[in-house]
């Protein structure tokens, strides 16, 4: 599905069949399997902040506060203008859903194809691919309140969670990761990846790396975890 999204498709009919049916799928459609809810009980009770490169809003879905959430390469909920023509993005459902129903043959009807209601050029998906990724008053707003969160946390105690996050972009998530618990002494730095565990030197002492299913992580964490709590209850932390 990612690389179709990268296919040179030969007119706005195709190319929004395609992506309508990837949007729904990705975006509308509950995430298979329970992760994410296994997750969101764990942090219950903690003062957590999830920073994502994916865009499908799974954690948003699964009940995590949106307050607490940072996508920072967009959304597969939003369109925006090609161009880009202005720093505005356009919630996408109600469109998505009608070119589901009316595609034959691959294609929608040429009267449901999107055009920016301010400049007239086709929409595109508000995905970052290149330099006219728009980001909206709200990604802004996310950001702030994610920099907050950074600044109240810079010292003290802090686990730096990276789940699945591979080489792709590691600018956003996983160099960030190091380099704060490099900052920090008491800070933990934890990897959990299947089959890309990496562990710098400078942090090998307060890190830790897991090769497996996150799923079955969790598993595991939930079913220690009243265990680690029975026996953290006269210990100061």
């Amino acid at each position: 599905m990612y690389s179709g999204g990268f296919y040179p498709y030969q007119s706005l009919e195709e190319y929004w069949a395609f992506w309508s049916r990837q949007i729904y799928v990705n975006r509308y459609l509950d995430a298979p399997g329970t992760a994410y809810q296994k997750l969101l009980a764990l942090l219950e009770g903690k003062d957590y902040f999830v920073l994502t490169t994916n865009v499908d809003h799974c954690f948003q879905k699964a009940g995590f506060d949106k307050q607490r959430l940072f996508y920072t390469q967009g959304d597969y909920g939003l369109w925006q203008c090609s161009a880009p023509c202005c720093q505005k993005t356009y919630d996408n459902r109600e469109k998505v859903l009608e070119m589901l129903r009316e595609q034959k043959d691959m294609r929608i009807p040429s009267a449901l194809i999107p055009y920016c209601p301010v400049c007239g050029r086709p929409m595109t998906m508000n995905l970052r691919v290149d330099n006219t990724f728009v980001q909206d008053a709200g990604w802004y707003a996310a950001a702030a309140r994610y920099e907050t969160f950074l600044r109240r946390h810079e010292t003290g105690k802090v686990l730096y969670l990276e789940l699945g996050v591979g080489a792709n972009t590691p600018g956003i998530i996983k160099y960030p990761f190091w380099r704060m618990t490099a900052d920090n002494p008491g800070a933990v730095y934890a990897c959990l990846n299947l089959g890309e565990v990496l562990i710098p030197d400078e942090i090998a002492g307060r890190a830790i790396g897991i090769d497996g299913d996150i799923s079955a992580v969790l598993d595991a964490l939930t079913a220690l975890l009243p265990e680690f709590q029975r026996r953290c209850e006269h210990i100061d932390l």
